[in-house]
């Protein structure tokens, strides 16, 4: 369906005169040379397209199976200079551009910047599972700080460093001095004791000397509706869907610190490209796209 409707936006383009918003891009982009770009990168990844051609996004999946959007935006003169490239990661890469660079060297370039990121992602997903956090509906993939509670009326905020996010974090606490200032004298004390072997529940309560609160969960009402898929809280109205044409997010992540939404449809499409889903009956069984904890949706939801 998406791939389809960029084709047609692509010929129509070709062929218009009349959109006057877009005469000073197609004056120096060639929409051929884009449509190509994105042919070799696959239409199945393709997210989003402008309608003045101003940027793109795309999807990439990590080895861990977590999904990115990765947009990439075009002024006059691409290809002869670089795009810009936007994501939600704790800091963007130098994008390597030449000449004869393509969209694809971009997504390639994004793809290493993941991998790059691995532990990161690895460290602060282990602390939003096992710690009781505040403000944890609002946790984002680019987010290093985590506000965390100790217990005794008192907080921690760390920074976890991007590049080295099992050594010892930047932190702040937070509450009374009477409760705080024994803590941040045992922070001192201990700071040499952080271990990059251990996760950084151990190591914070080790350093701390004290027994952490474990996460009660996210509120129902506090639940993401949108999909996290593709991004959108109704299903389109087209017949392709069937019963299911503009319809809601229908299945949520059982992970309470996760608790993404999805339409059933859209998790069951993104677990057929994964190589690692089993079937049984009408069932798929595969991992949630975002903390990797089991889902099973049903199939044959489509027309």
């Amino acid at each position: 369906m998406k791939v389809d409707f960029v084709r047609r936006l692509f010929q129509i383009l070709r062929h218009s005169k009349e959109i006057e918003n877009l005469s000073t891009v197609l004056t120096s982009m060639n929409i051929g040379v884009i449509h190509s770009e994105i042919e070799e990168i696959g239409w199945e990844h393709l997210v989003r397209l402008s309608e003045d051609l101003s940027f793109v996004t795309f999807r990439v999946i990590d080895k861990k199976e977590r999904v990115h959007i990765l947009e990439i935006s075009f002024d006059k003169s691409y290809p002869n200079t670089p795009p810009s490239v936007s994501a939600d990661v704790p800091y963007i890469f130098n994008l390597q551009w030449s000449k004869n660079s393509r969209l694809k060297d971009v997504v390639n370039q994004f793809k290493q910047h993941l991998e790059n990121l691995q532990q990161f992602w690895s460290t602060v997903e282990d602390i939003d599972q096992s710690l009781c956090l505040f403000d944890s509906s609002n946790l984002h993939r680019a987010m290093s700080l985590r506000h965390i509670n100790i217990g005794n009326d008192c907080s921690i905020i760390v920074l976890i460093h991007a590049n080295e996010p099992r050594s010892l974090p930047e932190c702040r606490f937070m509450g009374l001095n009477e409760n705080v200032n024994p803590l941040r004298d045992k922070w001192r004390k201990n700071c040499k004791k952080w271990k990059k072997e251990k996760t950084f529940g151990e190591n914070l309560s080790n350093l701390l000397e004290i027994q952490l609160p474990k996460p009660q969960g996210v509120e129902k009402n506090e639940q993401q509706i949108e999909c996290g898929i593709c991004y959108s809280e109704f299903l389109p109205i087209n017949d392709e869907f069937g019963a299911n044409s503009g319809g809601k997010t229908d299945y949520s992540c059982e992970n309470s610190i996760c608790n993404k939404a999805f339409h059933s449809v859209c998790l069951g499409d993104w677990l057929r490209s994964i190589t690692t889903t089993r079937q049984s009956f009408n069932v798929l069984f595969g991992n949630c796209p975002y903390c990797s904890e089991p889902v099973a949706v049903k199939t044959g939801t489509r027309k």
